[in-house]
Formats: C-alpha cells, sequence, structure tokens
C-alpha cells in the first residue's frame, strides 16, 4: 500500500494512533523511533525523521551523524506488538550532505541496488529466494562475563537433561537428543506458539511453507518462507526474526538465532533457495543438463562456489557462526555442489519437480547476518559466475563426511573462523563492486566492526581454559 491516501483511509479505520519508523544499522539490528499518527503526511515520506547516525554501529562519525530515517510507504503493516494501535513502515537510511541520498551504508541500499544491477545484466530477470529460519526457543537464559566470572546458563523444558528434573509436576515427554526432527505433541510443547507466529507473518504478507520442530532436541524450530522476490524477502526476513523474538517474549520465552547456543548440539542456520527468474519461469531449468540445470544456473553455481570464502564474511558474520559449521552436524563445510546432498554447501533438491521454481539451495549461512548484505552478496557471486561462465565442475553426489582423505583433499575447505572469511573478503571483493552495489567504504567498515567481535572473543578467559591449564 503506497498512497497517502489509502493510508489515511487505513489510520482511519484501524483507528491508528502511532507511527513506528524501524530502520537497520550496518550490523543488521532493528532500531526504531515512534511518532504521532498526525505525523504522516507527505513530507515524511519525503524527508522522514531525523536520527544519529553515529549511534548506529557501522555508520558515521559523530562529525557528519545527522541522517534521515525515510519510510518506504509499500512497507507498511499494522505492528501486533504495540498495545497502541501502530502502524509500522521500514525506512532507508538518508545522506544529508548536500541533497538527500541514499546512504552508501544503508543496508536496504545495498539489496535494491543489487536488484537494479541484475536487471541491467539480465534485463526482465529476478532474484527469487526462500530462506529456511533455524532458531531455538529457550525457557530460561543467563549470561555474564566480569574480570573475575564469566558463564552462560540456558535451560529448556522439553530438553532430555530435564528428565530428572524436581519440579512440581515433570510429566516426562521430553525430546531426546538429536531426536527433534518433527517430533510430535506432546514432545513438541511450541507448535502453537510456532502457528501462532505463522500466523503473524502471514498477515503482513510473508508466504509460510511450513514450521516444525527441529532435529535439536532441545528447543530447536523451523519456520521455511516460501519463494518470493529478494527486495521483498529481505524486509520480510528482518521482520521474522522481529516477530519471532516480540511473539515468545510475550509468552514468556526467549528466541535466539545464534547459530550454535548448545555444545554438541545441532546448529541453526538459515538455508537460502533460489533461482533466476524470467517470464515466471525458473531461468535454471533445462531438461537435458546436469540435475535439469541450465548453463547459466551452473555459472551462478560456479560463481558461489568461487567466492565462497569471501561470501561467508556476509552470510556467516559471527564468531559463534564457526561453532555451527563443524563437520558431523550436517554442516555444510565443504566447497562443492550436489544433488539432495546435504553436507556440501551446494544443494540441489532432489524432490524438486516443478521446472518454474527449479533452484539451488546455499546451505552456509545463518540468521546472524544481515540479511539485506547477505542476499545481495550471494547474487553478485552467482552474476559473477554467470559473467564469466565459471564452471563448478562435476557435482560430489557422496558423504562428504565420510570420503577417504585422499578424495577429501581435492575438495576446498570452507571458512573455519571469521577471522579467515574476513582475510578472504579482503582478498576477493571486487565482483561485490560492480555496478556500484558495494562500496569499498561499506565492506571496510564491515571488516572493522567484525575484526573487533573476533577481538572481544580473543582476550577475554573462555571457560574451558580453565579445564586445560587452570592446573599446569
Amino acid at each position: 500500500m503506497a498512497d497517502l491516501t489509502s493510508l489515511k483511509k487505513l489510520i482511519k479505520e484501524k483507528r491508528i494512533e502511532y507511527i513506528d519508523l524501524k530502520f537497520c544499522d550496518l550490523i543488521g539490528d532493528i532500531h526504531h523511533i515512534t511518532i504521532p499518527v498526525n505525523s504522516l503526511d507527505r513530507d515524511l515520506f519525503d524527508t522522514g525523521v531525523g536520527v544519529d547516525g553515529s549511534s548506529l554501529p557501522g555508520y558515521a562519525k559523530i562529525e557528519r551523524g545527522d541522517m534521515l530515517a525515510v519510510p518506504d510507504p509499500k512497507t507498511c503493516f499494522i505492528d501486533p506488538f504495540f498495545d497502541k494501535p501502530t502502524l509500522s513502515f521500514i525506512c532507508d537510511v538518508k545522506s544529508l550532505e548536500g541533497k538527500v541520498t541514499q546512504y552508501s551504508r544503508n543496508p536496504r541500499r545495498v539489496i535494491l541496488d543489487a536488484d537494479a544491477y541484475l536487471k541491467k545484466t539480465i534485463p526482465g530477470a529476478s532474484c527469487i529466494l526462500g530462506p529456511e529460519f533455524e532458531f531455538h526457543i529457550f525457557d530460561d537464559v543467563k549470561f555474564n562475563q566480569g574480570p573475575n566470572a564469566g558463564y552462560y546458563f540456558i535451560d529448556c523444558d522439553e530438553a532430555e537433561w530435564n528428565t530428572g528434573d524436581e519440579e512440581e509436576m515433570n510429566l516426562g515427554y521430553k525430546v531426546q537428543y538429536k531426536g527433534g526432527y518433527h517430533v510430535a505433541p506432546p514432545k513438541d510443547r511450541t507448535f502453537n506458539l510456532r502457528s501462532h507466529i505463522c500466523s503473524l507473518i502471514t498477515e503482513i504478507g510473508v508466504k509460510v511453507k511450513y514450521h516444525h520442530h527441529e532435529v535439536g532436541g532441545a528447543g530447536q524450530h523451523e519456520i521455511e518462507t516460501g519463494l518470493t522476490e529478494m527486495t521483498t524477502i529481505a524486509d520480510q526476513s528482518q521482520l521474522i526474526k522481529y516477530f519471532v523474538k516480540n511473539a515468545c517474549f510475550r509468552n514468556g520465552k526467549s528466541a535466539t538465532f545464534m547459530p550454535k547456543p548448545l555444545f554438541n548440539e545441532p546448529g541453526s542456520g538459515m538455508h537460502v533457495h533460489q533461482y533466476l527468474a524470467k517470464g515466471g519461469k525458473s531461468i535454471f531449468y533445462d531438461a537435458k543438463g546436469p540435475a535439469r540445470f541450465s548453463k547459466m544456473g551452473l555459472h551462478y553455481i560456479g560463481g558461489l562456489l568461487k567466492h565462497a570464502a569471501a561470501l561467508f564474511a556476509f552470510t556467516n558474520p559471527s564468531t559463534n557462526s564457526y561453532k555451527r559449521l563443524v563437520p558431523g552436524f550436517e554442516a555444510p563445510v565443504w566447497g562443492t555442489y550436489s544433488v539432495g546432498n546435504r553436507t556440501a554447501c551446494i544443494r540441489i533438491p532432489g524432490y524438486q519437480k516443478n521446472p518454474n521454481t527449479h533452484r539451488m539451495e546455499f546451505r552456509p549461512p545463518d540468521a546472524t547476518c544481515n540479511v539485506y548484505l547477505a542476499y545481495a552478496a550471494m547474487l553478485m557471486a552467482g552474476l559473477d559466475g554467470i559473467k564469466n561462465k565459471i564452471d563448478p565442475g562435476p557435482s560430489v553426489d557422496k558423504n562428504l563426511g565420510e570420503l577417504p582423505e585422499s578424495e577429501l583433499a581435492k575438495i576446498p575447505m570452507l571458512p573455519t573462523s571469521l577471522t579467515k572469511a574476513l582475510n578472504a573478503l579482503e582478498e576477493d571483493y571486487a565482483f561485490l563492486m560492480e555496478g556500484g552495489v558495494f562500496t569499498e567504504d561499506l565492506i571496510e567498515a564491515w571488516i572493522k566492526l567484525k575484526r573487533k567481535d573476533v577481538e572481544e572473543i580473543r582476550y577475554r578467559p573462555h571457560p574451558w581454559e580453565y579445564r586445560l591449564y587452570y592446573d599446569k
């Protein structure tokens, strides 16, 4: 809904009292500012509301901090978490230097420019994505770090470790370790909450494919979206995380998209199904091609594989990401592709039948990413593969975790730490800057922010170091 008259009609019908403006920093965290409903006029969509960019991680320095949060009228929705009826918008952050322009580090600008670059490169084409959101829901979360103590404590009522808990009425029905995949009630205690979340996000236009309990027995869940145009699903991805966290919080639970919150338990990823479409049909489809993939589709895969190490800096941008990316948990740690093989970093679903949506799935990402940057970076890598006709080589349709060392040595190992991913990005970023999509300034700011994360972890003692070294 983009028309001002229509918006005012909606405000009257729903008795809206407030306008909430949501925008994200470079990392991808949502910020918001709430204004009275009588502030909604044409000027709001032209010049927005002033914000301090120097207080937003990854944005401007204090002497150049004045910026604007300008709402996109197409993104409006009624926020169900406000007690007062509130109409919400997603905003672009714009610069005030000279005339009002898109700020180069505004992540939403990046994905809009990536879409424009796609349409310039392949006229009439659209990028279609379908992310899978995996997350944990916990019942108790405590953590702290000080000079003399550091700990975390997490509890989940349905976890197997609570079988002997002396609660008032322990009724059993706990989920066994790695036994949560599609588990049914009463072991699955949060199916009603997941349905509630899915109903809420459906109301704002998200296509929900399904939801279910995931493999992790201690409260791991998944909501998979339907296939949607890239710029739309990017905004929706931000809101999915917002809705999951707030719906759980309102129900006395805590949701996290942290990739590996529990030691030795399955981690949470954000696999991204993707293809390029033209005229409503996948241009990755060729009935006679390998895995029914067209040459363009294979070249797209080739681009993703070539730039995978650099992509990790955006798709897996937390130190915790690499605690998930370890062999033994269906983790995509090798740079290859396959049909139906979940140990490869790129999987071509073996069950897909519709040629109009023929696609592949990039499995490494997790939801600690800034979705705008991650989605745009994957597209740019794929387009570089198409532009340069990068051959991905033959598919590897074996369990990579069971290959002999001699065969495994021939397959590139993907980054095993955030430091290695950032190093790779510093060596390989030209493909991201095609068409002005990413800027050198943004990439430098991103690397600086993420290296700070690495340092914050590096100089703090880890609890396991006491086990290893205290008595040495």
